[in-house]
């Protein structure tokens, strides 16, 4: 390999976190930047030339790509939680497609001038969402329970129902053109994906649940395997039938995803960060495989075009697939809203493009750049403004920085009741009926029953919830719980409190298991269940103490001493910092400390000062 082609992978991999780190910056889209780099990369440059890089390869590198991005994404499809949504899913994959197809093809041929040829074969491609463009969105946007569950269903199923439509509308143009019997071939066609998709999928989907539930792998190869077997069953899929393959590894990762007593988190956090790097590395390498000229050809000719797709097909199909629905209409107009085009799109109209101008079509060589418009177009107005019209709408869930406490003790609801004064989201879980019962006078919502059951996954409202704070003298439930929640709150986002005595076995528990996430201590190191539940029950009571120039916190912990544990310190923009033992906050004037605080003894020891990690 030339040190051109190892620098043009490398370059691609810098730029591909260059444009993810500009995304986490500005909330916006990754694909934006990723498009625009992959366009100054190649045709604005020339640095970049995917075709000469890869070759004969760029494509079967692409499909690949596509099935493992389908792949992770289903394996996040549980029909648990789409109860009650079955059938607007099911009209938006079914109708939905026939609604939006006939509108973009009938719009391409009068807008555009295409022929009526390549006017439904670019309907069919752009009747996809995908997961690609779906996700990132969803994370800026925070919509609706209902809202989120729906759009990311549609977005993985409709990828390969798509893709599948794009190769019939195929199929039947290359038919038409040598003389066969079109219709007949079409349909034929058609049973044959599906029929190969579905079984080649669920008997490897099974096959693979069983084998991991059985343990008859070792862990370490549980990720290698998993992936392996999606390359291995795409190409398999795609020998046996042609274009066959996303099909199968979407309906393998639907039944891997619903089948009971298989626990997929490392599998599935595994495709999460490849899917990541595979969708930044797709996007550049399909920008710099753009025409300028070409883009330049259609400009402003292709405005109509999104202007249908946005107000025209979209809400209409919206509207048919939600009739009779229990939505509400501002769930419904979020969902007419938000429908961006993503990678699958750009994969099959640059894949159809190359043999249709193979086989002569005019105008061909126009798909990928109409195709890419399409994509930017949707993503830039839907990105910039679906927050805002969730927020006018009243569907867009707020800030995720509340706290969600495991335990219903005394001192769980003392500090419950402190953060709700202060206008943070609370949760009080717990097994405990009367705790529970208890914190429920005190106005704090409550989940009753083991916070890291499957039940507690499906039923426990975690909305605008940011922290877990474990507060109960269970060690082993504390334990679980910064393990439960980690994944999905963030690791720096859970805190537990220490230990009551450092032991040697409680030393070698530490040690041996980093991973129970002990490194966030809430409240420091010496705030231990016990002696908290000890200082409470001796009369102390949670106070609020304001800094000021004349009264540091320094002059705070020479006059309470042991008397008081800082809880949380709230800066002067009101944001809330948790106190813990491992990141260090010195409170200044105009600061505020929340503190578990009795009786001031003057001849007390002052504690080491407290800690703190800011709760946004």
């Amino acid at each position: 390999m030339s040190e051109h082609a190892l620098a043009a992978l490398a370059g691609i991999g810098v730029l591909a976190i260059v444009c993810q780190w500009l995304s986490w910056r500005t909330h916006l889209p990754a694909i934006l930047y990723l498009l625009l780099a992959g366009i100054l990369a190649g045709p604005a440059t020339g640095w970049l030339d995917p075709d000469a890089l890869f070759g004969e390869l760029l494509f079967p590198i692409i499909s690949f790509a596509v099935a493992v991005i389908l792949f992770e994404g289903s394996l996040t499809l549980k029909f648990r939680e789409i109860r009650g949504l079955e059938r607007v899913i099911r009209n938006m994959v079914s109708v939905g497609i026939v609604i939006t197809w006939i509108i973009i093809s009938l719009a391409t041929h009068w807008l555009m001038d295409f022929p009526w040829s390549l006017s439904w074969l670019f309907g069919a491609i752009m009747v996809v969402t995908g997961p690609t463009v779906i996700e990132p969105m969803l994370r800026t946007v925070r919509p609706s329970h209902r809202v989120a569950k729906t759009l990311r269903w549609e977005g993985i199923l409709i990828d390969p129902l798509g893709a599948l439509l794009a190769v019939l509308v195929f199929e039947f143009i290359v038919s038409r053109g040598t003389g066969d019997g079109a219709i007949g071939h079409t349909l034929f066609t058609f049973a044959q994906v599906l029929a190969v998709g579905i079984v080649v999928g669920s008997v490897a989907g099974y096959s693979l649940g069983v084998i991991l539930r059985r343990h008859l792998l070792p862990e370490y190869l549980h990720n290698t395997t998993t992936l392996l077997l999606v390359f291995a069953v795409f190409s398999l899929s795609d020998m046996i039938q042609a274009e066959s393959g996303l099909l199968t590894v979407t309906v393998m990762g639907v039944w891997m995803a619903n089948m009971r007593g298989l626990h997929l988190d490392d599998i599935r956090g595994f495709k999460e960060d490849l899917s990541l790097l595979l969708i930044s590395g797709l996007f550049i390498i399909l920008g710099a495989r753009i025409d300028l000229e070409q883009v330049a050809t259609l400009s402003w000719a292709a405005l109509p075009l999104l202007l249908v797709f946005q107000f025209i097909a979209r809400p209409l199909k919206i509207a048919v697939s939600t009739a009779g629905s229990s939505l509400s209409w501002q769930e419904r107009a979020m969902l007419s809203w938000i429908a961006p085009r993503g990678i699958v799109a750009a994969a099959v109209a640059s894949l159809f493009a190359i043999k249709l101008e193979q086989l002569g079509y005019a105008q061909a060589e126009l798909l990928v750049p109409l195709t890419f418009m399409i994509i930017v177009g949707t993503v830039v107005v839907q990105g910039v403004t679906a927050r805002p019209i969730g927020r006018l709408l009243g569907i867009a869930q707020p800030p995720p920085n509340g706290f969600l406490i495991v335990g219903s003790n005394p001192l769980a609801r003392e500090i419950g009741v402190a953060l709700k004064d202060q206008g943070r989201t609370v949760m009080i879980a717990d097994r405990n009926p009367e705790g529970i019962h208890k914190s429920h006078m005190r106005g704090i919502p409550t989940y009753y029953g083991n916070p890291v059951s499957t039940h507690a996954s499906l039923y426990m409202d975690l909305t605008g919830i940011g922290y877990m704070l474990a507060i109960t003298p269970q060690s082993d439930l504390a334990d679980l719980a910064v393990l439960h929640f980690r994944g999905e709150l963030g690791k720096n986002n859970v805190y537990r409190l220490p230990e009551s005595a450092q032991t040697s076995d409680t030393r070698e528990k530490r040690e041996t298991l980093p991973q129970q996430g002990s490194q966030n201590t809430l409240f420091g190191e010496n705030a231990s269940y016990h002696r908290l539940a000890s200082l409470l029950s001796q009369g102390a009571r949670i106070h609020t103490t304001p800094l000021t120039r004349d009264y540091s916190f320094l002059d705070f912990q020479k006059q309470h001493g042991k008397n008081a544990v800082p809880l949380f310190f709230v800066d002067p923009r009101k944001k809330l910092w948790i106190c813990s033992a491992e990141e260090q906050k010195r409170p200044g004037a105009g600061w505020t400390v929340i503190s578990l605080m009795k009786q001031s003894d003057p001849e007390q020891e002052n504690v080491k000062p407290a800690e703190g990690r800011v709760a946004r």
